[in-house]
Parts: structure tokens; C-alpha cells; sequence
């Protein structure tokens, strides 16, 4: 099972995932039927009667080769050649070992995965996370009546971690999607999967209860990766490795989510499993049964939540906006008149209170389209029209250069700085060839309190490029007074 480990491991549900299939109905056959709740126990068994004949069991195989030949290569290749003395061109030892061993034959690694789904139409049609059948040369499909199909990948998407697959059979059960934008914090949600089914024989997905814990939760870019993990559904309902890709529902058997991962020490549920909101999902997975590609919204920013200091720099009332702190050149933004600084407080007529809103707000929006922003720019309210473009593939190398240049160093409220390019910031992947880097922050100081962390690169000082160890000293000579610090990161308040 693949698995990230931080203090607390984020276990995104791979090699071990449950997929569960929920199905619109086409007309060719009624949606499942699930009775009004009688108590929490019968709904709990009536989920798992209806719903649950919805689930299936995902298997997949990955076969990796591994050539003999060139493995016995590397080994003789390095210095010392042989274990038994040889030289690294010793051909008689080569000969004795493919004469008496014959040569290495090529080896092959078979991987396999398990995850969930749910069928989301009579016609076959299986809705799970990619991640379960990413890289996979063969799918297969068990439902809960212990048949099983060869599975095929009919579209998938990274970013919002969906995939639909499809099997040959027909009329078969599906299940109800329900509506995400109305469950509420402490509701009762049922999860479905099949949590390591290598080890169980009964194809009947199990069901497991509890309550939805918290909303809107996101897993930070170090956990998430590539992965649009801004809008989650929390639960305290046992997700295991296997769950993967399974739907979370209500007490009436309606899919609310679809199971994607887990916090964990273990390796196993410790009551924190997370979910996609299945209207999340939707939109996704009708453009993934058509064959389209999916493209998401982008305006070529990077924004940060405001905090207190940053509301009153700029003289806002409240922390509500969010805050432009870097801008991509020739991005859709830049051409429509943002600019650093800005804080965006309304996007296309709505209000933005924080970054997930926004990110949620753009990626949702038709590539294309033409919306109003109302900015806050300089203390004065602004609209401006802009463009959203497309999000690239990779964001990864945008404005990203590694530089090389001259040492110096300096110290100012806590922090150690020195040039790009000197020795101990060779290598750091910087957003140009001109400034200084963070290599200290002094404990407890006023950096320190402000969240300035060690490899910080600094580019504005109180709105002053710095684009040299000079210019640091320059601005922060006698400094007085709060100091707005824009770093790759953003903005921070370093009180004076």
C-alpha cells in the first residue's frame, strides 16, 4: 500500500482500495428503493440490503520487467568488479559465471491492488478513485452476488482523484446519488468497501457507520501532491485500506461520498477517514462516461487566507478575502488588470472569504468565461474582468529557476539571511536569480512570531523589491515600525 508518512500518516487508500459504483438511472432500470428510516439499526440494514448490492470489489495487476541483463551489468561495472577479486574487466570470470549460471534471464514484478466501487448505471458503468486503477494492465470487477468481469478504464481524472470503469453486464443495481451541499456536521453516514478483501471470501462489501465529523476539510500540497484535496468530508466511519473509492452514504442509502483516505499512526482506522463530496463528483464523472477531458479553471495566482496583521495593513474590517501574494506573467489575471496586493473579495458575484472558496470557485468555472472580481486594491474597492484560462498540466516549474551568486549575509529582527547562489543555498529551486534567502530564524523572535520559517525567500520588503543582499540591508537599516515581508509564500506582519 502506498503511504506518506508525517507525523501523522495520510493514508490516500492505494494498492488496497475500495471502489463503490452509484449509478444514475438511464430509464433502462428503477433506482434501488431504500425505505424510510425506522430507527438507526434498520437503516443501517437497509442501507447495506440496497445500497450495498451496489458496491463492487476492485482488483488490479501492474507487471513490471526488470532485464537480467542489464542488472548483471551495474554489478560488474563497479569498482572492484566481482565478489571473488576479479577486476571490473575480467572477462574470465564473466564466462565462468555464464557458462556455469547461464545469463541472468529478465524478471518480472507483478504489483497488485484492491479498492471499491460503486455503480453509478445499469449498463456497467463503475465510478471510483483514479488512484485505485491508475497504472493498471488488468481491472477486474467482483459484484456483490460474487460474479466477476474483466474491467475497462473508460476515463479517468488525477486531480480530482475519480476514474469510471466499465464492465460487460447489464441491469444491474446501481445506487442513488444524493446531495453533498446539504449534510450537516454530527449527521449519520454508512461507509461501504471492501476492506482487505484478499483475505476475505465473502464478495459482500462490508458496511461500517458513524457520524460526518467535519467539512470542508483539505489535505495540505505536501500530502495531496497533485491531488485536489481542498474540500473533503470528514468521518468517524471505519475506513480501512480497501475502502478506497467505496461510497459514504445517508441513513436513506443516498451516496454523499466516495471513501479516498485516511489519517492513521497505524495503518489502519483510527476514526479520521475523509471523503469527495459526491457533487463534487458529478460534474466529473458525466464528462468522464462521455470521454471528455477535464479542465479546470485557473488565473495564474497564488493566494494566501488573511489573518488579523494583514487585515489591518491593508485596512480591512475583517479577514474575509483573500490575499494575491504572487502573480504568473501573462497569466489571465495579470492580463486582466490584477496585481499583487490585491485582495480578491468577490468572484463572479459571490463572496470569497477564504483560498478554498476560491479554489473551489475558479476550478468550477468553464474555461473561457468572462467574470467580475471585486478586488480590494490600495484601501479602494475595484471590479475587474477577467479571463479564466485553463490550468496547465504541471505547475510545478513555473517561475522556478536554480540560481548561483555571491554570499553575504545579514541579521534584522531575528533572521539570518543570505544572497541566492551563496553556499548554503545552493540547489534551492528560487522564483528568480536576484535575492536573499532565509538560512536562520532565531527562536522567539519577531520573525520567528510572524511564521517566517528557514528557506523563506524574501522579495519585497514594506513593498520594496529586494533583488540583493544590499537591497536587504538598505530597506531594513532602521527600520521602524510593522514591516509587510512578501516572500515565496506570501505576506507576513513582522512587528517592529
Amino acid at each position: 500500500m502506498d503511504m506518506r508518512k508525517v507525523a501523522i500518516s495520510v493514508f490516500v487508500l492505494t494498492g488496497l482500495f475500495s471502489a463503490v459504483v452509484f449509478a444514475q438511472s438511464t430509464g433502462a432500470r428503477p433506482e434501488l428503493v431504500v425505505p424510510e428510516n425506522t430507527g438507526l439499526e434498520n437503516a443501517v440494514i437497509n442501507v447495506a440490503g440496497t445500497t450495498g448490492k451496489a458496491v463492487v470489489s476492485i482488483s488490479t495487476e501492474h507487471t513490471e520487467k526488470v532485464q537480467g541483463s542489464g542488472q548483471r551489468k551495474l554489478y560488474f561495472n563497479q569498482p572492484g568488479g566481482s565478489p571473488f577479486g576479479g577486476g571490473q574487466n575480467d572477462e574470465t570470470f564473466r564466462r565462468f559465471f555464464d557458462d556455469f549460471f547461464g545469463g541472468m534471464p529478465d524478471r518480472e514484478f507483478k504489483q497488485v491492488g484492491l479498492g471499491s466501487g460503486v455503480i453509478i448505471n445499469p449498463e456497467g458503468y463503475i465510478l471510483t478513485n483514479e488512484h485505485v486503477v491508475n497504472n493498471a494492465d488488468k481491472i477486474t470487477v467482483t459484484l456483490s452476488d460474487g460474479r466477476q468481469f474483466k474491467g475497462e478504464v473508460k476515463g479517468k481524472d488525477a486531480r480530482s482523484d475519480l476514474a469510471v470503469i466499465k464492465v460487460s453486464a447489464h441491469n444491474l443495481p446501481v445506487a442513488t446519488l444524493g446531495d453533498s451541499d446539504n449534510i450537516k456536521i454530527g449527521q449519520w453516514v454508512v461507509a461501504i468497501g471492501n476492506p482487505f478483501a484478499f483475505a476475505l471470501t465473502n464478495p459482500e462489501p462490508t458496511v461500517t457507520s458513524g457520524v460526518i465529523s467535519a467539512l470542508h476539510r483539505t489535505l495540505g500540497m505536501m500530502l495531496a501532491q497533485d491531488k485536489d484535496y481542498n474540500d473533503l468530508i470528514q468521518t468517524d466511519a471505519s475506513i480501512n485500506p480497501g475502502n478506497s473509492g467505496g461510497p459514504l452514504t445517508n441513513l436513506k442509502g443516498e451516496v454523499v461520498g466516495i471513501n479516498v483516505a485516511i489519517f492513521s499512526t497505524s495503518g489502519g482506522s483510527q476514526g479520521i477517514g475523509f471523503a469527495i463530496p459526491i457533487n463534487n463528483a458529478k460534474r466529473i464523472m458525466t464528462r468522464l462516461i462521455e470521454g471528455k477531458k477535464i479542465a479546470y479553471g485557473w488565473m495564474g495566482i497564488t493566494v494566501q487566507n488573511l489573518n488579523e496583521d494583514l487585515a489591518g495593513y491593508f485596512g480591512l474590517p475583517n479577514k474575509n478575502g483573500v490575499l494575491v501574494a504572487k502573480m504568473i506573467e501573462n497569466s489571465s489575471a495579470q492580463k486582466g488588470g490584477m496585481k499583487e496586493r490585491d485582495v480578491i473579495k468577490q468572484f463572479d458575484g459571490k463572496p470569497i472569504n477564504s483560498v478554498r472558496e476560491l479554489l473551489s470557485a475558479v476550478a468550477a468555472t468553464e474555461v473561457g468565461r468572462k467574470v467580475k472580481l471585486l478586488v480590494v486594491r490600495d484601501k479602494k474597492d475595484l471590479t475587474l474582468d477577467i479571463v479564466v484560462g485553463e490550468r496547465p498540466e504541471s505547475t510545478e516549474n513555473l517561475e522556478e529557476a536554480t540560481v548561483a551568486g555571491v554570499v553575504e549575509t545579514s541579521k534584522w529582527r531575528g533572521l539570518e539571511v543570505e544572497e541566492i547562489g551563496g553556499q548554503n543555498t545552493q540547489g534551492l529551486r528560487m522564483q528568480g536569480a536576484k535575492g536573499v534567502v532565509v538560512i536562520k530564524v532565531e527562536p522567539g523572535s519577531l520573525a520567528d512570531s510572524a511564521g517566517i520559517i528557514q528557506g523563506e525567500q524574501i522579495l519585497e520588503i514594506n513593498k520594496q523589491p529586494i533583488t540583493s543582499a544590499a537591497d536587504y540591508q538598505k530597506v531594513t537599516q532602521g527600520l521602524k515600525g510593522d514591516a509587510l515581508i512578501r516572500t515565496g509564500r506570501g505576506y507576513f506582519i513582522v512587528k517592529g
